[in-house]
């Protein structure tokens, strides 16, 4: 039990709960004491319970709020690659294989969301296009 790492987080929606794991007890179990809440959204911690963080604390956690924060913007990268290559599927469902009952069932909220993402694609591009090119 000693490979055990000294915290835990427990992820959930927006963050995660930082346990400080002990397994020098008399019965070797495993105890969990909950040491504080993490805000993954705005990048801040709490303590829990009126415990007083310590350094080793501090150091684990934002460590994890780093990692955990890389790691949902590699996702949420991917996740925009799959709804490209989803597209492209559905261009091709479109082409070949839809029926009119089906296109007629999705051609309207299809049409408006692709105008909404490429109005605001079109403005990000020019907003990017009339940056001055240095810091790049």
């Amino acid at each position: 039990m000693n490979d055990l790492p000294a915290y835990y987080f427990r992820v959930r929606e927006n963050g995660a709960a930082v346990f400080r794991l002990d397994t020098e007890n008399r019965q070797r179990r495993i105890e969990m004491e909950q040491i504080a809440v993490i805000n993954t959204n705005r990048g801040d911690y709490k303590p829990q319970s009126g415990y007083t963080l310590t350094s080793d604390d501090t150091v684990a956690i934002e460590d994890w709020l780093a990692a955990r924060r890389k790691l949902i913007a590699q996702r949420d990268i991917d996740d925009i690659h799959r709804a490209i290559d989803q597209m492209n599927i559905t261009t091709q469902w479109v082409q070949s294989k839809a029926t009119d009952a089906q296109l007629e069932d999705i051609t309207d909220r299809f049409l408006l969301a692709m105008h909404d993402l490429r109005s605001v694609l079109v403005r990000k591009k020019a907003d990017r296009l009339a940056k001055p090119s240095g810091g790049d």
